[in-house]
């Protein structure tokens, strides 16, 4: 079975290249001392190392290769680098003239593996030698049949089986099988062979090519019976493997009763056609087993999918059983007569026309560079779509197991969508949590993938992603509506750790409240404490005082007097009853609020305003500096500016007083502090000229529901007083609220594809902006 040894090693890996030294094209690799090299070495991570000791034209090749690699193997995580020997520092890897030409595979301090360069002959045999060697676990290495036949026997009913055949180890096809296993060698077994018996053995033709095979045998309950296999037919290259295990993820059938030109499945975005199987009510259990069968058959060529016609809006002809659907945009659907369903799989073959995807980085035809992009979370998102995360630090929640962990503990609790480029950038933060909290917090952090479980999202409120929730027994759920980082979570919850309003019950322990000292571990996360004075008979004002620190609970600390001597504090601080009195630590002092007859909504309204940084200035101009001009947006607003694109960097001031006047720093000039203020200053004294001068029309939203700050001083004119605080708590209402939300929600356990744009929808996210306005908000 697989183990965790991949998610260790996911954690961080070091390769460094020690290699004799010479002077070539290697200016991309780092360079390290024996000693640097060294101390940067650490319990757990991974490093291959040989040292460099003195210029070497043999070496020359091999360096040129591992110079290619380094970009591929940043890819994965894995950084390069080669440590030169010095007189002055010795280490026996700096030894005989023979042993130079090996490469050695460290974890930590501890010895994994030994490589002869020869081995490591190009770019494909350094990639696939090192992940091989680091994924030992989730890629199986066999070479008999009885092999095979154990792995599968042990794996039927739990999980599936990648198995492939290379020609030799270090193949550009070795590369492909090993990179795929790098990104679901948790969620598939691998087994690879090099043996062409065992090939033959399971009935392959053409076995002078490599192959890839899908077992199925997670549906596999009897250990006698066989797993089904699938072979992947086009040639082996990584994009090839990943659409083939794309398609074995998707459901083998799928019944739809609606227009075929409007059905959307994974198969068609993949460039795979679509087979309806025509059925009708009468014929549905014989049409359905028929449609099961071509499924299988079609399996990784085209999805097929079970069309009631006796549901369908749309008209069929009479005597159509089969409707084709060709991937290709805007293709019309073809409306069928087919007896045979041989005639099926041949019209699917004939059909199809699937470009094989190679990878082929030095391309000269131009295509979109997607690690620059203007979603700046989306390009961070791609550039590290392959770092491994250690999702093992966080609890994984189902529908099923959701209840009962929320229940037994104090849970933190991630509802995100693994298809959207701000939940996976937020996750990373998530997991930054985890390693900063690991052994020190009695909170149980956990996650769903709403993309998984969306009707167990639903139950839980959650209709934008991501969100984070605090469930503590006996306790409404509390909602984090702090910035997403790992800073502000973690301020969230060790704030969470005290109950507040805190009781204070003597004028000392007040001091050392006010002063910072009775609780000084948790100041450095809340700049402010509060501290409410009340005389003992103001019951209702101490009431709404202790709902108001109930809210607050996570964002700032609150304290609460009430003694015989609290005039003692009162007019010390100048304070008239009922008071608050705000500790800024930061500034070292502390200044009291009067809040006669003031609601809850209104001591919470003070609280957070005091939390709130002070801006000292507003500047009159719009300063936009370009780094980049190879985005669509980039390139658009350059060419708004300027006839032809100028060369970056630019910096681009824009005068909001005086009719959209555009002015550019010059580029003959250096951007330095003393320039830039010179500058600026001849802009202020009207002795530049603009570049040009935008049409105000330009300025408009493009369209009425863009005008987002319409809507927020719409919002506030209804509301004037109203201001949300950084967590928000569930109340009674939003548990009746949620029944009916579960009735009306139109979220379902659909494709991630369809959620994606369900979830984007415009109009959707207008709706929800517009809820949030309302008086009736569920949350406060």
């Amino acid at each position: 079975m697989m183990s965790s040894s991949f998610n260790i090693y996911r954690v961080g890996i070091s390769f460094v290249m020690m290699c004799i030294f010479y002077k070539s094209a290697v200016d991309s690799l780092s360079e390290l001392s024996p000693q640097k090299y060294f101390s940067t070495l650490q319990p757990g991570k991974a490093s291959l190392a040989y040292f460099c000791q003195a210029d070497s034209p043999r070496t020359s090749i091999f360096l040129e290769e591992l110079n290619e690699a380094v970009k591929p193997l940043q890819d994965f995580g894995i950084s390069v680098a080669k440590v030169n020997c010095v007189k002055e520092e010795t280490s026996r890897y700096c030894g005989k003239e023979k042993d130079l030409m090996k490469v050695y595979l460290f974890r930590g301090n501890i010895l994994l593996r030994e490589f002869p360069t020869d081995t490591l002959f190009d770019v494909n045999a350094i990639i696939a030698h090192v992940l091989f060697a680091l994924l030992f676990n989730e890629v199986k290495y066999i070479t008999t049949l009885e092999d095979l036949q154990n792995i599968e026997n042990s794996l039927k009913g739990k999980a599936n089986i990648a198995f492939s055949y290379v020609r030799a180890i270090g193949t550009p096809e070795h590369r492909a099988v090993m990179e795929a296993a790098f990104v679901y060698g948790t969620t598939y077994q691998f087994v690879l062979t090099t043996e062409i018996a065992l090939l033959e053995s399971i009935g392959t033709e053409a076995i002078e090519n490599a192959h890839f095979y899908f077992f199925h045998c997670k549906q596999v309950l009897d250990l006698t019976q066989q797993c089904r296999r699938t072979l992947m037919e086009q040639p082996l290259a990584t994009l090839n493997i990943h659409r083939f295990i794309k398609t074995m993820e998707a459901p083998l059938l799928t019944e739809v009763a609606e227009d075929p030109q409007q059905v959307s499945t994974v198969h068609l975005q993949l460039g795979l056609p679509l087979v309806f199987i025509v059925s009708q009510q009468a014929t549905h259990e014989a049409d359905r087993r028929t449609a099961e069968w071509v499924a299988w058959r079609l399996l990784g060529k085209a999805g097929v999918l079970l069309l009631l016609r006796d549901s369908l809006e749309v008209d069929i002809p009479q005597h159509a059983n089969v409707v084709f659907r060709r991937a290709e945009e805007g293709a019309p659907v073809e409306f069928l007569v087919l007896h045979d369903t041989e005639l099926i799989i041949s019209r699917v073959e004939g059909n199809t026309h699937i470009e094989e995807m190679q990878e082929d980085e030095d391309e000269d035809v131009q295509s979109p560079d997607m690690d620059i992009q203007d979603d700046e979370v989306a390009e961070t998102v791609y550039r590290h779509r392959k770092t491994q995360l250690p999702l093992e630090l966080t609890v994984e929640l189902t529908e099923e197991t959701f209840n009962a962990t929320v229940v037994a503990s104090d849970s933190i609790v991630l509802f995100y969508a693994g298809w959207q480029a701000v939940s996976m950038a937020f996750l990373q933060s998530y997991i930054d949590l985890a390693i900063k909290l690991k052994g020190t917090s009695s909170m149980l952090l956990t996650r769903v993938n709403c993309a998984d479980w969306s009707d167990l999202c639903t139950k839980q409120n959650v209709t934008e992603f991501p969100v984070v929730k605090m469930y503590k027994e006996g306790k409404h759920p509390v909602s984090y509506a702090g910035m997403l980082g790992t800073e502000d979570l973690l301020k969230f919850i060790l704030l969470n750790r005290i109950s507040c309003p805190v009781n204070i019950t003597s004028v000392q322990e007040a001091e050392e409240y006010l002063s910072g000292e009775l609780y000084k571990d948790l100041i450095p996360y809340s700049s402010v404490s509060v501290l409410g004075l009340f005389s003992p008979n103001m019951t209702t004002a101490k009431e709404d005082f202790t709902k108001a620190g109930n809210y607050l609970t996570g964002c700032v600390i609150t304290g609460i007097y009430s003694e015989e001597d609290v005039l003692i504090l009162s007019n010390k601080y100048g304070a008239t009853l009922p008071a608050l009195l705000l500790a800024r630590h930061k500034e070292g002092k502390v200044e009291s609020v009067p809040f006669a007859n003031s609601r809850v909504q209104d001591m919470v309204q003070i609280v957070t305003n005091a939390l709130l940084e002070t801006f000292k200035e507003i500047l009159t101009y719009s300063i936009a500096p370009f780094c980049r001009k190879n985005t669509p947006a980039g390139r658009g607003i350059l060419q708004t500016y300027f006839n032809a694109l100028p060369p970056l960097p630019l910096i681009v001031v824009v005068n909001l007083h005086s009719g959209g006047q555009v002015f550019a720093f010059p580029s003959e000039q250096a951007i330095t502090e003393q320039n830039l203020l010179l500058w600026l200053k001849k802009l202020e004294a009207g002795l530049e000229s603009p570049i040009t001068i935008l049409p105000a029309q330009e300025w408009k939203p493009p369209l009425p529901a863009y005008d987002f700050l319409s809507m927020m001083d719409a919002a506030a004119s209804q509301h004037p007083t109203r201001k949300e605080p950084e967590c928000t708590k569930e109340t009674n209402m939003q548990k009746n609220d949620k029944k009916q939300h579960e009735e009306k929600s139109t979220i379902r356990k659909e494709p991630v594809e369809t959620l994606r744009i369900k979830h984007w929808n415009r109009s959707n996210w207008f709706k929800e902006g517009d809820k949030s306005f309302r008086h009736d908000n569920k949350e406060l």
